[in-house]
This record gives C-alpha cells, structure tokens and sequence, in this order.
C-alpha cells in the first residue's frame, strides 16, 4: 500500500487491540520509504510520531486519549492538510470528526493468527487507492 501512496492522504485505522494497526503502519512506511520501519513504533504516550520517507509520514495513536479537542491542541490541522500521509490508529475514537476525504482500514480477527482487513474509501482520493490495491492483488492472484 505505501508504494501506491502520495502526500495528502489519511489512513484511519480501526480494530481492536492486537489487531495489527501498528504492525500495518511498518509495512505502510517501508512501501513510502522509511529508512528502517522497524523502529515504527506506536506513539501511544506522545500521540505523534514523524517518518522521513518519500513524503512525511505522521503517525498518530488516539487509544488514550478522551476527546477530539486533545487532537486539535497538538496540531491535527498541520497533519491531515500537511504534504504526508497521516495514518491514525483508533481513528474511530473521532470518526465523526475525520475528514470526509480518508482511507478506512479495520482489522479484525479471523483467526488466532490470520486478520481481516476491510478497506472503504471516502472520497475520489480514497477510491482511486482502493482500486489500484485491488488491481495489484488481482495480479499477484
């Protein structure tokens, strides 16, 4: 998927914990040209982090936090109108205040080591990924 990717997108990741949201965003930065998406590490106790890739890549985790007014006071505005691609896990904690442009993930369990993953686009940007990804995987079929 971060190979298909360009500034100016959000991914809200959604599922519950353990699903595979972090893991998911190291393989998203590697595919946008992080230098080593092994130290991708979820941001839980400072909500942001920031990758240098082939665009920034901000990576936001809202599991603690209690309202949308804590996302704003950090600058959500700099990171989902920013030139980056903006991954949010627990993006669901604030569904009703995302963008109406964005890229939804949720991962769910399909089994003890499997997972599902259900991607719905919101918006032109969000489609036109939907549809390059399944044209990639129908390929690789």
């Amino acid at each position: 998927m971060g190979e298909i990717l360009s500034g100016g997108v959000l991914i809200a990741l959604m599922g519950d914990l353990g699903a595979g949201k972090t893991l998911l965003t190291k393989g998203i930065a590697g595919g946008l040209g992080v230098d080593d998406p092994g130290e991708v590490t979820s941001p839980t106790f400072v909500l942001v982090n920031e990758y240098r890739g082939r665009v920034p890549v901000y990576h936001l985790d809202l599991y603690r936090l209690e309202s949308f007014s804590e996302v704003e006071e950090i600058g959500w505005d700099e990171w989902i109108d920013g030139p980056g691609v903006t991954l949010v896990e627990w993006a669901d904690k604030i569904e009703a205040d995302l963008p109406g442009e964005r890229l939804e993930v949720r991962l769910q369990w399909a089994g003890e080591k499997k997972r599902r993953l259900l991607f719905c686009g919101r918006g032109r940007k969000a489609e036109r990924i939907i549809e390059e990804l399944r044209s990639r995987w129908e390929k690789e079929e």
